[in-house]
């Protein structure tokens, strides 16, 4: 995966029910916009789950993903992170050609990446690698001398930085959800 340099990163929470993720690609398709990259998974806060996009385009296309995601029922907050101090983070699974002459140079690698190998056969190591794109585009790119068979990337997870507390993120939060979409979400944050 190759950084974009107008990608942003957004993150949406969501109602944790069946569909929202089809009407949600469904919304970048029609429009025609392109993701990139897509994360889901649970919130801390029940039956919310969390979308982490990363989305091409200037800052008119990434105002149109907005407004359209707020159009649907199911989007309770989005945030655009892409001018904020965040942590970014993606997961990577990669099954490597591994003989018994090539196996200590792979392992000496997968030392120098901080990865773990989490699986060992007879011909084949896999490796689970976590860090920023380029880490784990760095990586493959090593690993590609020795035979990659499969790669499995997780895409971008993204996360303010620093010790902002749960009641500013809500708040800002809640102004973004107010502004934009004029429904009664307090008793969720």
């Amino acid at each position: 995966m190759v950084a974009v340099k107008n990608s942003h990163t957004l993150v949406a929470l969501v109602q944790d029910k069946p569909g929202v993720l089809n009407r949600v690609a469904s919304m970048f398709r029609r429009r025609g916009f392109n993701i990139s990259s897509l994360a889901v998974g649970h919130s801390e806060q029940e039956d919310l789950s969390r979308m982490t996009f990363v989305v091409e385009g200037d800052d008119g296309t990434v105002e149109q993903v907005i407004k359209q995601l707020y159009k649907l029922v199911d989007i309770v907050r989005v945030s655009d992170l892409s001018t904020e101090a965040v942590v970014y983070r993606e997961l990577a699974m990669v099954r490597v050609r591994a003989t018994s002459q090539t196996r200590s140079e792979i392992m000496q690698l997968v030392d120098i990446f901080r990865a773990n190998i989490i699986d060992v056969s007879a011909d084949s190591l896999i490796i689970e690698v976590t860090g920023d794109e380029d880490k784990i585009d760095s990586l493959q790119e090593l690993l590609k001398g020795f035979g990659l068979m499969e790669v499995m990337r997780t895409g971008r997870v993204a996360m303010l930085r620093g010790a902002a507390s749960r009641q500013e993120v809500a708040r800002r939060g809640a102004e973004t959800t107010r502004a934009n979409k004029p429904q009664d979400y307090e008793q969720i944050l």
